[in-house]
């Protein structure tokens, strides 16, 4: 008789079945698991025995072999532990086979037969609301899962609790969802002495979801703006909140189980490696484009990144997704994010101070900057001149408008976009928008035309940037409270994309 129990597999964000199939038949004493396993799901044997063993159930001596359907899928990670000890216990009449095979379960195990949290719970759990099963998992991981309410959440400290749940001795109550965090930014956006202009910027890119790029000398504040942005940003849609814990879960950066509604701020150093930024490595894990999902991705000194990682984010930026291709799997992740840079002018930072400036200006700017592709550059909607500011106005008292007011206009430009694409799919922000939707949302008028049609010829726009500058007009118009896209717009627009003043 083969007994079974179900858990899944993780492929990308997305959690597939796993049929876990045990036989104990009659033959030399053995204990072998089948079915692409990896190092981790081959180890289980030996943690599963001595578990079992804690809670004094002896194993036979006959032949267990457990069997992980499709067999063709590659298993990973020591999640394994758990439904493989559920088929184990089914087939040696400890627990009932109908039991076993109503609940999805995951969970590493530990010699004395406690219960590790594992990554993955929360795309687990939405795999098993889909199936009509319950979801049996660690303690340290029932919060989390909780968050799916489709599916009723078991938690156990120890396999013997489990065992004492589902034979009816001791049952458990249903786990319960953690707490929903809202991060204080202690940051404010007032703390900037000048730069009107890059905080106009800032709002803009935080109101439509536009690429913000910053080049400025040393000290000039480009880093101390990007900080500030998440103080400006809205909190996370439940959905967005969501579908972003989906891919902290499987990083294992959710904290206790909660979930939280700020939008994440991720700034990687210059060193990391593709798989870092891009994702990949052992398991193809998602790397910070996809952590920086619905949120913000920060890099600094962006010249400085190697010139492959660069490339890598021309795709990312384009398609909102990422697709990890391995020998062995084609793992997707989504990752639409707003990517800030910044960036020295040159090698040695002071191209416009003709006091400080090296020997080889302008070349050192033009070899500087080069490292980043024309493709690559074109991406970015908006880019900013971050000057120097002078040192007295360093002692001049707080200026402008703070984070809170900024937030204030920044939430009702979005709910505006929200309320205009009316729950489209995959539209939630001007950014999402192109094709013919876009002309539809942000048509100019014959004024604003007549300049973008100057514009495109003189300084001969690509298609891309021609479509860039509309959207970015858009948000500002939104941002204005206008209905239509009008010539002080797209003048605003254009004078964020070039380096030259916009011809009259």
């Amino acid at each position: 008789m083969v007994s079974r129990a179900y858990t899944v597999a993780f492929q990308g964000v997305e959690a597939r079945m796993v049929e876990v199939q045990c036989a104990v038949t009659p033959g030399l004493p053995a204990f072998s698991i089948v079915g692409l396993p990896d190092k981790a799901v081959s180890e289980a044997r030996d943690r599963v025995r001595t578990a079992l063993t804690s809670m004094a159930i002896a194993l036979p001596s006959k032949r267990i072999t457990v069997n992980l359907s499709p067999a063709d899928l590659p298993k990973e990670g020591s999640h394994f532990d758990l439904p493989i000890a559920f088929a184990l216990l089914a087939a040696l009449d400890i627990l009932p086979d109908d039991i076993t095979q109503s609940v999805v379960a995951l969970g590493e195990l530990s010699l004395d037969g406690t219960l590790v949290p594992v990554v993955g719970a929360l795309p687990a759990a939405m795999a098993a609301a889909e199936q009509g099963r319950s979801l049996l998992c660690p303690a340290g991981s029932g919060a989390e899962a909780a968050w799916v309410g489709n599916a009723q959440v078991i938690a156990p400290a120890s396999l013997g609790d489990a065992v004492r749940h589902y034979t009816g001795q001791s049952p458990l109550d249903p786990a319960t969802p953690g707490e929903v965090t809202l991060n204080q930014h202690s940051r404010d956006l007032r703390e900037v002495k000048g730069q009107e202009r890059a905080k106009r910027a800032l709002e803009i890119a935080a109101a439509g979801r536009h690429h913000l790029m910053f080049v400025g000398t040393p000290g000039s504040g480009k880093s101390m703006l990007a900080a500030r942005l998440p103080s400006i940003l809205p909190p996370l849609t439940a959905a967005e909140a969501l579908d972003t814990s989906m891919i902290h879960s499987l990083a294992g950066l959710l904290d206790e189980g909660g979930i939280s509604r700020a939008r994440p701020f991720r700034e990687p150093h210059h060193t990391a490696s593709m798989a870092a930024i891009i994702g990949g490595g052992r398991q193809a894990k998602p790397g910070e484009v996809s952590l920086a999902h619905n949120g913000v991705l920060f890099m600094d000194e962006f010249p400085e990144f190697p010139r492959t990682v660069l490339e890598t984010l021309r795709q990312p930026i384009e398609t909102g997704e990422v697709m990890i291709a391995r020998a062995n799997a084609h793992v997707k992740y989504p990752c639409k994010f707003m990517l800030v840079a910044a960036a020295n002018p040159c090698k040695c930072g002071y191209l416009s101070d003709p006091a400080r400036a090296c020997a080889r200006v302008p070349h050192c700017g033009e070899d500087y900057l080069g490292r980043i592709s024309g493709p690559l550059m074109d991406r970015f909607d908006l880019r900013v001149d971050v000057p120097p500011v002078a040192f007295s106005d360093l002692d001049l008292p707080a200026s402008g408008a703070s984070s809170s007011e900024v937030a204030a206009r920044v939430a009702a430009a979005r709910a505006v976009q929200l309320a205009r694409f009316d729950g489209s799919p995959g539209l939630r922000v001007n950014a999402d928008a192109q094709g013919d939707t876009l002309e539809a949302i942000a048509t100019p008028d014959a004024e604003a035309r007549a300049l973008l049609t100057r514009v495109a010829e003189q300084f001969h726009l690509s298609a891309r940037g021609y479509h860039r500058v509309i959207r970015v007009a858009r948000t500002i118009a939104d941002l204005d409270g206008s209905d239509g896209v009008r010539k002080p717009h797209i003048a605003e627009a254009v004078s964020f994309r070039l380096p030259s003043p916009v011809p009259a």
